[in-house]
């Protein structure tokens, strides 16, 4: 069993920094990400959480600078450094293909079902570095290892592996390269419950070995809670908690998470309706005026409706933090009940 990384040193910086990150779409009344702030450290783990439409597949794909047609964006986002969104084209693409690299959420729907699955894993390599094709298949055989598959597998076409081996695959694609950073979006969502932990497990392991950052984006927080050294809790496009994985799971501060928790399956829970989080979130075409989780929160007042709550600071817990105007409501909750 391979030891541990030691944690990343204090003044070591985040592989992935993102900064007052900001993104509109044509025709929306406001942006579809707001005021973004995230860091993953090397060899750390921190989970995107949040319902579909909150923004966390957008904001994983702005790494890469991976937007839509018309998006305009704000703010600043490093990779290893480098800021991607001022990279020049040439740039970018050597940030794509070996600093960072995103595992996709349907990996039938990322690969070209008529080509062998060794074609697919070291095309990459082939063109990007020019390595001959000898050096290309080792490493893809290697890569293949590391996930666990056995090097028959590179003969293979995709449609002749199950689900859960052709995402192993494609995370052996995005290792190709040796990223600094690997960004997971709903990676697991496609696959059985079986496939799921099989990943999730794997996905942990490689953090370790490659001491790679993982940002790792997911709707399912029992994934995230497996996984993760840190949660982040998107709502409407703005993080509204974040914390260490261990205290904002056990003492959720924000009313949104603690809903989120509440709806949760567990096996221990008592029998009857699964709790459920009424409401919808926020229209694109609608302004906010202030708390975007108001509409849907039991303990909002006038001020929640006026006033958009700025990010602050839990008390006796280092790096939890949550925009909410009453959080204090919530101290030691942990989201069951």
């Amino acid at each position: 069993m391979n030891a541990p990384l030691a944690p990343p040193a204090r003044d070591v910086p985040p592989v992935l920094d993102i900064r007052g990150l900001r993104l509109r779409l044509p025709h929306t009344a406001r942006p579809v990400l707001d005021g973004v702030d995230l860091a993953v450290a090397a060899g750390g783990t921190v989970a995107l959480v949040g319902e579909s439409g909150s923004g966390k597949t957008l904001t994983s794909r702005s790494v890469l600078r991976l937007l839509p047609p018309g998006a305009t964006v704000e703010g600043r986002i490093e990779v290893a450094g480098a800021d991607v969104l001022t990279l020049p084209p040439q740039q970018l693409r050597t940030l794509r293909t070996s600093t960072a690299a995103m595992v996709f959420q349907d990996p039938r729907a990322a690969i070209n079902p008529l080509r062998r699955i060794g074609d697919f894993l070291t095309e990459s390599l082939r063109l990007n570095t020019k390595a001959p094709a000898a050096e290309a298949d080792e490493r893809a055989g290697e890569m293949l290892d590391a996930v666990g598959l056995p090097p028959a597998v590179l003969r293979r076409y995709p449609s002749q592996v199950s689900g859960g081996m052709l995402q192993r695959v494609m995370i052996a694609a995005a290792l190709m390269g040796e990223p600094a950073l690997l960004l997971a979006d709903e990676a697991t969502t496609a696959l059985d419950v079986t496939s799921q932990a099989e990943v999730v497990a794997l996905l942990a392991d490689l953090r370790t070995r490659f001491g790679t950052g993982l940002l790792f984006v997911t709707h399912d927080l029992g994934l995230a809670a497996a996984i993760s050294d840190r949660v982040c809790v998107m709502y409407a496009g703005r993080i509204v908690e974040s914390g260490s994985a261990e205290a904002l799971f056990a003492r959720p501060r924000h009313p949104y998470t603690s809903a989120l928790l509440a709806a949760t399956p567990r096996l221990d829970a008592p029998r009857g309706r699964l709790a459920a989080l009424e409401g919808q979130p926020p229209d694109l075409r609608t302004e906010l005026t202030g708390c975007p989780f108001a509409p849907r929160c039991a303990s909002a007042t006038a001020v929640c409706a006026e006033q958009a709550p700025g990010e602050r600071a839990v008390p006796g817990e280092p790096g939890h933090l949550v925009a909410c105007h009453h959080s204090d409501r919530f101290e030691g909750s942990p989201g069951h009940d």
